[in-house]
């Protein structure tokens, strides 16, 4: 039996009627929030978090991560709802680890517990074994790649002027003169993406906040002040692996340290991405790992060949990355940054997408 359906069976079978004998019977938030916790698995993950007898015993940190999750379950816009929320809801309280309303912590505590959560990258470790426990044993079809904007409440760092170069002397050179020495070729990220790994790749990426812009469906141009999320999305809904990035990196810088990423979690046959992603060096790589590329031709290519009948229809699945944007921003915290700083930002989507992924893998067995 596979050890999610086990889970399930067993969240169903004895969890439920265990909390509710008591407890008051639970909602379905409430429901949906005892999954992603089961499935989280927390405990494994808080050996750096826990008092080795040094100074002041902190407060419990399991108890503070399962109300992060519960934040992002129930889409609190800030941490001041979620305490509100938990003193006036005994079951939720109770199934965080708390007994009484006076026991929950300040907002400072909670403060000082997620700036510990994000150093540490502790939802992204807990979606990481999520994601591995789960599809380890499975073939995945296809693997959508999209990047979604993510507004900041921080100022954007200002990037250094570059030096007006000296006007170059047309003609030959002067007798007595040197002749300028060609410049050598630089190579582009993406060429020196392929040769290096997913680590050294990660690192490379800008990730402060800066003004990005992108065109609507309408093909009007919109810019935000932050950052973007870039996510890899598997068959169900399921998101695999996601990078934060600067807002100002176009897409397809992403996309071989998000193919390593995605490839080291779980086997998949094809990568779907738009017509951002249409580059020579991105093809060859997904091809490199044995997979197939299906990408939407940049029309602005001269080399660009449309994509044949059979692999439009594949092509269809890459709408799956959409949704996950969607559904991230309207019902996980994906809309309400309240955070600033790459890491305290991408701790808190990661949050977001731990509760959205446990919710997708559990809804394919109902």
């Amino acid at each position: 039996m596979h050890p999610l359906f086990s889970l399930w069976h067993s969240i169903q079978q004895k969890l439920f009627p265990y909390l509710e004998k008591e407890n008051e019977p639970l909602t379905e938030k409430e429901k949906e929030f005892v999954r992603v916790v089961e499935l989280a698995s927390i405990d494994k993950f808080l050996g750096p978090y826990r008092w080795v007898g040094n100074g002041r015993k902190p407060k419990d940190r399991k108890a503070l991560a399962r109300a992060f999750i519960a934040k992002a379950v129930w889409n609190f816009p800030n941490t001041v709802t979620l305490i509100d929320y938990l003193k006036a809801s005994r079951t939720l309280r109770r199934l965080c680890g708390w007994e009484y309303a006076s026991s929950i912590p300040s907002e400072s505590t909670f403060s000082r517990a997620f700036e510990e959560f994000s150093k540490g990258q502790l939802p992204s470790l807990i979606h990481e074994a999520m994601v591995c426990k789960s599809l380890k044993d499975k073939i995945v079809g296809h693997i959508s790649r999209d990047a979604t904007a993510i507004e900041a409440r921080e100022k954007p760092v200002k990037k250094p002027k570059e030096e007006a170069q000296p006007a170059k002397r047309r003609g030959r050179p002067k007798k007595g003169e040197e002749q300028e020495k060609q410049k050598e070729p630089e190579f582009k990220r993406l060429d020196i993406q392929v040769g290096r790994s997913v680590q050294e790749n990660i690192i490379e990426l800008p990730n402060k906040c800066d003004v990005g812009c992108k065109r609507n469906s309408k093909g009007h141009t919109e810019s935000w002040i932050g950052y973007k999320l870039h996510l890899d999305v598997a068959d169900g809904d399921i998101p695999i692996s996601a990078l934060l990035t600067s807002a100002s990196l176009h897409d397809s810088q992403v996309a071989i340290p998000l193919i390593q990423t995605s490839s080291d979690r779980v086997k998949y046959l094809y990568d779907l991405a738009d017509a951002a992603y249409d580059a020579p060096q991105i093809k060859g790589y997904s091809r490199l790992l044995g997979h197939v590329p299906i990408i939407d031709p940049n029309k602005h290519r001269k080399d660009a060949v449309p994509l044949e009948p059979a692999q439009k229809v594949r092509f269809k699945e890459r709408s799956s990355a959409e949704r996950v944007n969607s559904n991230l921003k309207d019902n996980y915290g994906g809309r309400f940054v309240r955070v600033r700083g790459a890491a305290k930002v991408l701790a808190h989507l990661m949050f977001g997408l731990v509760a959205l992924t446990a919710n997708q893998l559990f809804s394919l067995l109902e």
